[in-house]
């Protein structure tokens, strides 16, 4: 599947010299889309070839990974079960847009605490779980494994080694790993990590294959889920001059970091830059509920 790269077109880029395409990876699917579609690809296909009949999986209240794998699980098949960090969400989940979509698409819930929840890797944990589940297909929080990077690894197509610059947002690494692995020689990979900290690096070096890649961690907006006026005002501002919609969680968050960059000269005169569009627009609703209780600007739907 390969999906149009669009051309963005700014003042400040023609200011500035430079050209911003945007691969319009949401545009996959609305609940299955961009790096989602991407990580499950082939995960699934493993699934089936093991035999398997229920996918489980881990993720917060708003992530897209949980939506996107109660719909494809539905979609090819299988039973679904999402380990939410949280457990105080269990009394009052039909109230959070992505759970309750989630649950329309068959997924079933198990919400286990937040000082739990850092335990979803470790053996002892995911042997409960199997214990408690039955035999399951276990993905890994936001769908990052060996079989989601080779998924990534097909966002990029032939046309595309024409940039010099390639960008994405960085959540758990894996859609990084993947457009890092491939990339061309002249090109550089700028991830742009929704997570406060740098500890990131070593786990993105697991996976990459090359050196020709940097984090940039300036733009994170205090942490995963966090936002404030300036960044919803750069969101609701791209999408009147575009057409194009933003979360804010990850696309929004490195969309700004670029033209902050732009605007302070990081990328050379005649610099052909391709931004990926992760997808994960079906958070908005959910991200604008918790806006309007701050008395915040809403975001454009």
């Amino acid at each position: 599947m390969t999906t149009p790269n669009q051309h963005i077109d700014i003042p400040l880029l023609q200011e500035k010299g430079v050209q911003l395409y945007l691969k319009r990876e949401d545009t996959i699917h609305p609940l299955i889309s961009g790096n989602k579609y991407r990580k499950l690809k082939y995960n699934l296909h493993e699934a089936k070839a093991q035999g398997q009949h229920t996918l489980l999986t881990f993720g917060g209240a708003y992530s897209n990974h949980i939506a996107a794998t109660a719909y494809a699980g539905q979609l090819h098949g299988f039973q679904t079960i999402g380990v939410i960090r949280g457990e105080e969400l269990e009394s009052q989940w039909q109230n959070n847009p992505t759970l309750r979509l989630a649950h329309e698409h068959g997924m079933q819930f198990h919400f286990v605490s937040r000082s739990d929840y850092r335990y979803k890797n470790e053996p002892r944990f995911l042997e409960a779980l199997k214990k408690q589940f039955g035999e399951v297909y276990l993905l890994p929080e936001g769908g990052t494994n060996d079989l989601a990077i080779k998924g990534c690894m097909e966002i990029l197509t032939a046309e595309d080694a024409r940039f010099d610059y390639i960008c994405s947002s960085v959540g758990t690494g894996g859609t990084l790993g993947g457009l890092i692995n491939a990339s061309q020689s002249h090109q550089t990979v700028l991830g742009f990590p929704a997570l406060k900290g740098d500890f990131l690096i070593e786990e993105i070096r697991t996976f990459a294959q090359n050196n020709r890649w940097q984090l940039v961690t300036d733009y994170h907006f205090g942490g995963y889920a966090k936002v404030d006026q300036q960044l919803i005002a750069f969101i609701n501002r791209f999408k009147q001059q575009t057409g194009i919609a933003l979360d804010p969680i990850y696309t929004g968050k490195m969309l700004f970091g670029i033209f902050d960059l732009i605007k302070s000269d990081f990328f050379p005169p005649g610099s052909q830059i391709l931004a990926i569009h992760t997808g994960g627009l079906q958070g908005i609703p959910g991200m604008n509920a918790i806006l309007k209780k701050k008395n915040l600007p809403l975001l454009d739907i």
